[in-house]
């Protein structure tokens, strides 16, 4: 969670706020939030008119702070293949307080000795370590783990609990970031990316079959063959994730394949009835779609065992990886059982429905063989 404001103590102050908050909310492994003022320091004021006096500039006393306080590397030593610098700076007894800092000596233009106490007011002052920035304000970031539950579901519960607990001043803004942001960015995609690829499978289904009814045929299998998808997702215990999405668009894929294929038996079968005129009733079309249904049924079956048996070893894997290949696989594997039996029992009433239109229910023959309806 990123808080950004102009105030670092009061960054501090709601990132404390914050974790608090956060810490009881379900699904929460550790929350810390970022100690923005933690930081000790020692503040030096240059007094300009003490310095005027002497003759002295800025660059001068900072000189002094810099190299004789802080210490100045002004080489580097060669001891073999090691390499030290070296850091020139007073010794430690004369720096090591506040009485002995202000007893430094700093050189005037004239050739005197000025103490630097003379010239420097000298504080202890607490401050922040370091400054995160983003969006030119600057952060104080509550940094979270969760367990069992994924990301969206924790985000909501905790936007929740922050925004009824934690009032933020104004000119001060709360944004969750981390993987949640990751997961917001690739929504966005998957809101252009599903739909384009409901639109391809269309236009594909259409070039191939050019039936509109086919095609809406195909479509309308779509939901009852990823319903498989989600109840093994359910039943693994996964979440939807981006890899979940991969899996149940390549299981559309490969659905609309097996659907289209199997539409075309089931009109070679009725064109051929119809071209010997075998087609007079229902109970014909009943036939017509039975012998063009079961030259389908082992082909589908074996591709429903060749799938999920070719995707086992991936369930089963435990390496690097493997948790993002389980979770496009697992979709495929509950996915492709489900579309097998929507092909094989929904197809072919769905295509009865189409085709009995128009037709008698019973055909009756005469004694002499005439037909008659």
């Amino acid at each position: 969670i990123k808080v950004a404001g102009p105030d670092l103590t009061v960054l501090e102050q709601l990132g404390r706020e914050i974790e608090a908050v956060v810490r009881d909310v379900p699904g929460t492994a550790s929350v810390y939030a970022d100690r923005v003022m933690g930081g000790n320091y020692l503040d030096f004021a240059i007094d300009r008119t003490a310095i005027a006096r002497h003759g002295l500039t800025m660059r001068d006393v900072q000189e002094v702070i810099q190299t004789a306080i802080g210490g100045l590397n002004v080489t580097t030593t060669v001891e073999g293949l090691e390499r030290y610098p070296v850091n020139l700076r007073y010794s430690r007894e004369l720096r090591d307080d506040l009485p002995a800092l202000r007893s430094v000596l700093v050189a005037t233009h004239e050739g005197h000795q000025v103490p630097l106490g003379r010239l420097v007011s000298m504080e202890y002052v607490v401050g922040p370590p370091s400054i995160k920035s983003e969006g030119a304000k600057p952060n104080a970031w509550v940094y979270i783990d969760i367990r069992d539950i994924d990301v969206g579901s924790y985000v909501e519960a905790a936007r929740e609990e922050v925004a009824a607990a934690v009032v933020l001043p104004p000119g001060y803004t709360v944004v969750w970031s981390g993987q949640y942001e990751y997961l917001e960015r690739a929504q966005e995609r998957l809101a252009y990316v599903v739909p384009l690829t409901l639109l391809l499978i269309f236009v594909l289904i259409q070039l191939t079959t050019r039936s509109v009814t086919e095609t809406f045929m195909v479509l309308l299998g779509v939901p009852f063959a990823v319903a498989g998808s989600f109840w093994l997702l359910h039943l693994l215990g996964y979440d939807l994730s981006i890899a979940v999405w991969v899996g149940i668009i390549a299981l559309a894929g490969l659905y609309a394949e097996t659907a289209i294929v199997f539409l075309l038996y089931l009109n070679v079968s009725w064109k051929d009835y119809r071209d010997r005129g075998l087609l007079t009733s229902r109970a014909a079309l009943i036939q017509a779609i039975r012998r063009g249904s079961v030259q389908r049924v082992r082909p589908i079956m074996m591709t429903i065992a060749t799938d999920v048996i070719g995707l086992l070893p991936i369930m089963w894997s435990a390496g690097a990886g493997a948790d993002v290949m389980k979770r496009i696989a697992a979709p495929l594997m509950g996915g492709v059982v489900t579309s097998g039996v929507v092909v094989l029992l929904l197809f072919p009433v769905a295509f009865y429905l189409w085709k009995a239109r128009g037709l008698p229910r019973v055909v009756k023959v005469d004694l002499d063989g005439s037909t008659l309806t």
